[in-house]
């Protein structure tokens, strides 16, 4: 599993709106200049967010956005997967994968090890809520300075890995 700057920025979003009193409809702007999250890339965000119905959203004067439910009741393993689609090492361990695996009967490592690692990580997903991040928010607690750390997608570590290494040329002396 890994995590992406949407991720980052939808737990900042969802952290901002778990400190509002229930029902309070939050404009983009001010989820923009609260969280510091630019406000187009805001608003993609926001929009799978209400996909999922993770994020209520009423328009025109006086709308905004809020919570569906107490933060309590909604998870990372949910934020995650509206914003990034499945958590799943690979598709065929996947939940929400449409077809089956072709070598599932066969395949050891899918029983005793792939399958392993998505349960193990939906479980541990599922135990922090909006209202943890919510607490995280109010504590000035900034996960922007998780983005220093996200690792490369897979295409950058490919692209890396075919590019040849070269060596430093010796310093003359």
């Amino acid at each position: 599993m890994r995590l992406s700057k949407t991720d980052i920025y939808a737990f900042k979003t969802l952290g901002y709106l778990g400190t509002q009193p229930p029902g309070r409809l939050v404009g983009s702007e001010e989820l923009s200049q609260a969280t510091g999250v630019r406000h187009t890339y805001l608003v993609r965000i926001l929009a799978a967010l209400v996909g999922h119905n993770l994020v209520v959203s009423k328009k025109g004067q006086g709308g905004g956005y809020t919570l569906p439910r107490p933060p309590e009741e909604i998870n990372l393993r949910d934020v995650i997967r509206a914003v990034d689609g499945p958590i799943a090492p690979l598709a065929c361990v996947s939940l929400n994968w449409p077809k089956a695996c072709a070598k599932e009967a066969h395949c050891h490592a899918r029983s005793a090890v792939w399958l392993k690692v998505r349960d193990a990580v939906l479980q541990s997903l599922s135990q922090v809520s909006v209202a943890d991040l919510a607490a995280d928010f109010r504590q000035g607690v900034d996960y922007s300075e998780c983005l220093d750390h996200l690792l490369p997608s897979s295409e950058l570590l490919t692209r890396r890995a075919t590019k040849p290494l070269t060596r430093p040329k010796p310093s003359k002396r």
